[in-house]
C-alpha cells in the first residue's frame, strides 16, 4: 500500500511540482485547494481533493481524520495581502491550525513539512558573510515577519515531527512572480532599481520540489536554507533570460528615491481600495537588498539535497516551457 501525502497550497506555481514529484515517488497524493481555485492544469493527474477551511480547526480534524495522512506538506499561504494581519492570518495562524489539527487527529502522521521563506531570515546588509541556519532572523518585509511568525507557531505543537524549509527566491514553469520581469525583457527593456552591488540566489522549483519530498524522510525538527548552492550579481538572470531568447534590450536603473515614490503611491491607492499593493515600501527594500547568498550544506548533509539545475540550466528550461505555452 502506498504511504500518502497531503499537499496544501496545491493549485499554485509550487504546488503543481510538488504534486508531480510525490506522484513520481509513488506516494499517494491529496491535495488540499480552495473551492475557487482554478484546478483545470490538474485535471489530468493521479490525485484526490479536499476542501479545507483553515480558520476551523475541528474541520480541519474531520478531514484529517478521513484521509489519514503519513505526511503532510504545507506550501499554502499569500505572498501578497492587505495588511500585516491578513499575512499573519493566513501564512501563521493557518499554519497552527493545521499542524495543531494533525497532530491532534493523526497519531501515525510521520512528519509536517513547512514550506517556509528565506524572507524570514531575511537578507545581510553587508557583502560579504552568507545566511545559515545560525544567522539571527530579521525580516524586512511584513510577508518575511508572517513565515517567521508561522515557523514560531509550528514549533509550539508539542510532539509534532517537522521540517521547516526556507527557499530563496523560487523560479519556474507556472510562476508569474519573476515572469514579470521577463515580460519586460521581451518588449526589450530591462531596468533595475538603483546601481549598488547585489548577491542574489535562486532555487529552481524542481528543486524545491525534490529538496520537499526528502523532506518528508529526515531532517527530523529541523530547518533548512534552499538555493542552487550559487550566488548571482544583480544582472546576471537578465543576461541568462536574453542569451536564451536571443534578445537584445534597453538597459536603465531608475533612482531608488523615485520608485521609493511610487512605492508611497501604490501604498496609498492599496489603502483607499482595500487591495493588496503591488509594490510597496517594504518589498522595494527586499528587492534592493544587497545579500541573499545562502548557504545550503545542512541540507546537502541531512537531507542529501543535491541541486540538478544553476540558473543557466534552471532558465534555459523556464523559457522552452513559457514560450511553448505561449506565455511569452
Amino acid at each position: 500500500m502506498r504511504e500518502r501525502v497531503l499537499i496544501t497550497g496545491a493549485s499554485g506555481f509550487v504546488g503543481y511540482h510538488l504534486i508531480e514529484e510525490a506522484l513520481q515517488n509513488n506516494l499517494e497524493v491529496f491535495i488540499a485547494v480552495r473551492k475557487s481555485s482554478k484546478i483545470d492544469h490538474l485535471k489530468d493527474l493521479d490525485i484526490q481533493y479536499i476542501y479545507p477551511e483553515f480558520n476551523n480547526k475541528e474541520t480541519l480534524k474531520k478531514q484529517l481524520v478521513e484521509i489519514k495522512p503519513d505526511y503532510i506538506i504545507h506550501a499554502a499561504g499569500v505572498t501578497s495581502a492587505r495588511s500585516e494581519a491578513e499575512y499573519n492570518r493566513i501564512n501563521a495562524t493557518y499554519t497552527h491550525n493545521l499542524a495543531s489539527a494533525a497532530y491532534e487527529a493523526c497519531p501515525d502522521l510521520k512528519k509536517f513539512v513547512l514550506i517556509g521563506s528565506l524572507a524570514s531570515v531575511g537578507p545581510l546588509d553587508t557583502l560579504t558573510g552568507t545566511i545559515t541556519e545560525a544567522t539571527p532572523p530579521h525580516p524586512v518585509t511584513a510577508y518575511g515577519r508572517s513565515k517567521l511568525l508561522a515557523e514560531q507557531k509550528l514549533k509550539t505543537v508539542s510532539g509534532l515531527n517537522y521540517t521547516i524549509l526556507r527557499p530563496t527566491a523560487v523560479y519556474g514553469p507556472r510562476d508569474t512572480g519573476i515572469f514579470i520581469f521577463f515580460k519586460q525583457i521581451v518588449k526589450g527593456i530591462e531596468p533595475y532599481i538603483g546601481k549598488a552591488q547585489q548577491k542574489l540566489s535562486f532555487i529552481y522549483v524542481k528543486d524545491l520540489a525534490k529538496a520537499s519530498i526528502k523532506a518528508l524522510y529526515g531532517g527530523n525538527n529541523k530547518t533548512y536554507n534552499l538555493s542552487d548552492g550559487n550566488f548571482y550579481n544583480r544582472y546576471e538572470l537578465g543576461t541568462i533570460t536574453k542569451d536564451v531568447l536571443m534578445l537584445k534590450t534597453l538597459k536603465f536603473h531608475l533612482p531608488v528615491n523615485f520608485v521609493k515614490m511610487i512605492a508611497a503611491v501604490s501604498e496609498k491607492i492599496s489603502s483607499l481600495s482595500n487591495k493588496a499593493a503591488v509594490l510597496n515600501i517594504e518589498k522595494l527594500n527586499e528587492l534592493t537588498a544587497i545579500n541573499w547568498n545562502c548557504d545550503i550544506e545542512a541540507a546537502k548533509s541531512d537531507l542529501g539535497f543535491y541541486p540538478l539545475y544553476n540558473l543557466q540550466n534552471g532558465m534555459a528550461e523556464t523559457l522552452k516551457w513559457y514560450k511553448a505555452n505561449k506565455w511569452l
